[in-house]
């Protein structure tokens, strides 16, 4: 097929004058050098760390749609007191999401180049948002055949985060894990993959809705953060996993220190003395989400033998090494359909993408509701 010279893309730029615009744009479409492909996009996952970069800290409540029908525009406005956290990006017209999947429909003249033409592939590497793109092959993953594009779109940040947690727990000798917003996407794929590699885990949710989801994939312990006998639940939980890891996705509020003290609680059941200083198992949580942009709030009473900090993905990836990796990636590819299969309550286009509409619901970013972009629709 012939490549057009131009792809049409989404952009998001923060004004320093405090203002938010979200736009479709033209691009050039490279020449692929000798171990690139251009991959024609069909396919991009709307992760929360792509909502992120594309609306910034703007309040949506203020958003006003103008433009056109095929280009349309999105202004928002952002406070001022979270301009300081923007200042780095500020004036910058930035290309959105990380990950994606289409058909390469040109290759340059690398042998591995060449033998991915005409094939469905899964890429990472920003930028995904656009119709077509033009990548290394390095970060790009083959599909099996027969996968589609949907299917392979969220080959790389959830399924990789998921193995990368459990990756974590062996390399820093803790035996089960405990995983808060745990019915999205994400969670899901991690009680897939902590049932079929026998690890216990202690899924926390907010919702009624969100525990029967995790119940009904085989999840043993859900607690549900909202019931009155929810710190009592984590406990017994905690007690009967022997969890000293957990993954926190909200980031604020007072949730990660009540699970540092519910592991402290279920560890002095086994405790035979007492110690003024806790218990000496280490109890760690990891921050890798900001569902609430709240501050982070703690009552210490987990004793000193404790960490809190954050985890992210690529700095991981970069810590294992390239053989680490293509080992998680290996397993990812092999189980695409099963333990990695992701769920989409919607599919759209850029345009349905930039409607004010469509924004108030995927802005949410509400369990059983991830939109799947189409950027070729």
């Amino acid at each position: 097929m012939t490549v057009p010279s131009k792809t049409l893309q989404i952009r998001s730029l923060v004004r320093s004058s405090g203002e938010l615009e979200l736009s479709l744009q033209e691009d050039a479409i490279p020449q692929p050098a000798a171990n690139e492909v251009v991959v024609r996009v069909e396919a991009s996952p709307m992760n929360p760390s792509d909502l992120g970069l594309l609306f910034g800290a703007a309040d949506l409540r203020t958003a006003k749609a103008s433009g056109t029908p095929q280009r349309p525009v999105v202004t928002a406005a952002i406070p001022e007191a979270a301009m300081k956290g923007m200042a780095g990006r500020a004036d910058q017209s930035m290309p959105v999401g990380n990950e994606g999947a289409g058909v390469v429909v040109a290759a340059g003249a690398s042998p591995q180049a060449q033998a991915l033409l005409g094939r469905t592939v899964a890429m990472i590497g920003g930028a995904m948002y656009t119709q077509y793109r033009c990548i290394d092959i390095a970060q790009c993953m083959a599909l099996p055949e027969g996968a589609t594009a949907a299917e392979g779109a969220s080959s790389f940040v959830n399924p990789l985060t998921a193995l990368g947690m459990v990756e974590t727990m062996r390399r820093e000798g803790h035996k089960a894990l405990v995983h808060t917003a745990a019915a999205s996407n994400l969670g899901q794929m991690l009680n897939r993959i902590c049932i079929k590699d026998g690890i216990p885990l202690v899924n926390i949710v907010r919702k009624q809705e969100q525990e029967d989801i995790l119940r009904g994939i085989g999840a043993k312990y859900v607690c549900n953060a909202t019931s009155p006998t929810f710190m009592q639940d984590l406990t017994d939980a905690l007690a009967a996993t022997g969890a000293t890891l957990a993954f926190d996705a909200t980031g604020g509020g007072k949730l990660a220190g009540q699970i540092l003290n519910c592991m402290e609680a279920a560890l002095l059941r086994k405790a035979t003395e007492y110690s003024r200083y806790g218990t000496t198992t280490h109890k760690q949580v990891y921050i890798y989400g900001g569902l609430d942009r709240g501050p982070t709030e703690f009552t210490r009473g987990f004793g000193m033998s404790w960490g809190m900090g954050g985890w992210l993905l690529f700095p991981f990836l970069m810590k294992i090494g390239p053989e680490g990796a293509e080992k998680l990636k290996a397993r990812v590819a092999a189980e695409l359909k099963t333990t990695f299969a992701s769920r989409y309550t919607k599919e759209v286009s850029m345009v349905e993408a930039l409607s004010l509409g469509e924004i108030a619901v995927y802005s949410k970013q509400a369990t059983g509701e991830k939109y799947l972009l189409n950027p070729s629709r």
